[in-house]
């Protein structure tokens, strides 16, 4: 062989070096840095975290302790990364798990504690039934089953976009909101498929796609307000209330469906009205009737073909854990069945018990002896958002032990002189705006410890001002980027952003204003604002 000869490294040579010799190295384009591949506006990003927490560590003095300081510049680092995207969420959503031991704010252990406990096993429970779901494709029988039912005869737009959205909140009650709004957008789309293609009938079924496609991701949001598994703020609200207040009363799954599905409820109605009032003409109806009506919806359906026994399996499993959810805690008098386990089940022991009843049950009708649910079905689960959810519980225990929240607090000291029926209006109002340019759960991760601190100087019921934050900060109505699910809806080309804010600017204050009614009466019983934490 000639010295001078070089075998490539993928040739298959087993005489050919692992790594590229000096002359390649040299020979290759793509191995010259310059500053053009150095200075990239990623690189930028991904120094900017460090750079401001170095920045505010070495020249922000607060009246706090150290570790208040420390703490300010580790939120920094953390949301400029989320807020850029530099580095991958989850990565980024793991970041505490080095950066509290390294500033001193907590041990390793604290922080990793806050990733798994009853909450994420609750959110873990769920994702697995709504893969499930998913799998099975139940979500698109139920889908159909229902917009047949709504659509009416002759069609009636306002009744089937009622069915449309109606589905999609109903969905979105079990699963993430973001999960129900990717599963329910492409049966919305499909039956928007039926429609002629514009300039035919332009405007009339322009207006009729924006409503339906404006109506899915809306709806997904208001419907994971109404229960504990249906968005991550709700979840996060529950974290900080046992790590906050760990002697007082937990916020059960039937508690917050208590109060979360009345006030879902009014939203929802208030959505349906704005849609129809803006989009859905007189006209409409005869216009759509030739394009979209139950015959088609019917003959989708029938390619389903008849519900097999996995279904009916996965419905059961659901039916089932929801009934368990609902009566682990009912009230103070009926003890529910946690009793019988002297309150040491939580809402996630019933989601990951019911996760165990499809995995150990046999499909039948699948090849012999495969399960319902295995783990390589499971593989889809989004660990991102279970990262995410950890490291919203470790900043809300690391603001609060390193005194950050008693610092940052005074800030929001005019709420002290604000009567107590605007309290909730005005929480929910800062929360709303502050979550349009950030996401829902760094927004919520940010300001309930503060409100809880604000709570304590007020000598108030803290529920009376977390509440209305975490709320609030699910009301990102505006923008593309508020949250994924309104990127499902921005990338189907049916909507642009004056779109969203003609729609989401009513909503928003319909939301806002139902807040204001509900917190001090509705959520005074539910919650026992009117007394002191237990």
């Amino acid at each position: 062989m000639n010295g001078d000869h070089e075998a490539h490294p993928n040739s298959g040579d087993i005489k050919a070096p692992l790594l590229p010799s000096h002359r390649q190295i040299q020979r290759s384009p793509s191995s010259h840095f310059t500053l053009k591949t150095i200075f990239t506006p990623n690189n930028f990003y991904i120094l900017l975290g460090p750079l401001l927490c170095a920045v505010i560590c070495v020249c922000v003095k607060l009246d706090g302790q150290a570790t208040s300081r420390n703490m300010l510049g580790v939120l920094a680092w953390v949301f400029a990364w989320w807020l850029t995207e530099a580095v991958p969420m989850p990565i980024t959503s793991m970041a505490p798990l080095f950066l509290f031991p390294l500033f001193g704010i907590s041990s390793a252990d604290t922080v990793a504690h806050s990733y798994m406990d009853d909450v994420i096993a609750l959110v873990l429970g769920s994702f697995i039934l709504a893969l499930a779901v998913e799998h099975y494709n139940i979500h698109k029988r139920l889908a159909l089953n229902i917009t047949i039912l709504f659509c009416g005869e002759p069609m009636n737009p306002p009744l089937l976009l009622l069915g449309i959205c109606g589905t999609t909140a109903f969905v979105s009650m079990w699963m993430h909101n973001v999960a129900a709004a990717v599963i329910m957008m492409p049966v919305a789309t499909g039956i928007l498929q039926n429609l002629p293609e514009v300039p035919l009938q332009s405007t009339l079924v322009r207006k009729y796609c924006k409503a339906v496609v404006l109506g899915v991701i809306y709806s997904a949001a208001v419907g994971g307000m109404s229960t504990l598994t249906g968005t991550g703020v709700n979840l996060i609200l529950v974290g900080m209330w046992k790590t906050y207040f760990p002697e007082a009363n937990p916020i059960s799954f039937s508690t917050w469906f208590c109060f979360g599905f009345p006030l879902a409820l009014v939203i929802f109605v208030a959505l349906w009205a704005i849609l129809c009032l803006f989009y859905c003409s007189r006209g409409s109806g005869p216009a759509l009737s030739e394009y979209l009506d139950k015959a088609n919806l019917k003959r989708e359906l029938d390619m389903l073909g008849p519900m097999a026994f996995a279904e009916k399996m996965v419905l059961a499993v659901f039916g089932m854990l929801i009934a368990l959810w609902m009566t682990r805690s009912i009230t103070d008098d009926i003890p529910g069945w946690g009793a019988l386990f002297n309150d040491r089940a939580g809402d996630g022991t019933a989601s990951v018990s019911c996760d165990g009843n499809i995995v150990v049950h046999n499909s039948e009708h699948e090849a012999k002896g495969e399960k319902l649910m295995d783990w390589n079905k499971c593989k889809k689960l989004p660990w991102n958002i279970i990262l995410l959810l950890g490291a919203g519980f470790a900043i809300a225990d690391g603001v609060r032990t390193s005194g950050l929240a008693d610092d940052l607090s005074k800030a929001l000291d005019f709420l002290e002189a604000a009567p107590y029926l605007a309290i909730a209006p005005i929480v929910c109002l800062i929360s709303a705006i502050i979550t349009e340019f950030t996401s829902n759960n760094a927004t919520t991760t940010l300001v309930l410890p503060l409100l809880i601190q604000i709570a304590k100087t007020m000598h108030v019921h803290p529920l009376l001002l977390m509440v209305p934050g975490a709320i609030g900060a699910q009301f990102s109505f505006l923008l593309p980027t508020g949250t994924p699910s309104n990127i499902v809806g921005f990338t189907t080309g049916h909507i642009e952003i004056q779109d969203m804010i003609k729609t989401g600017l009513p909503l928003k204050i319909a939301g806002i204003a139902a807040m204001a009614f509900l917190m001090p009466t509705l959520g005074a019983y539910v919650f026992g604002t009117d007394g002191d934490v237990q």
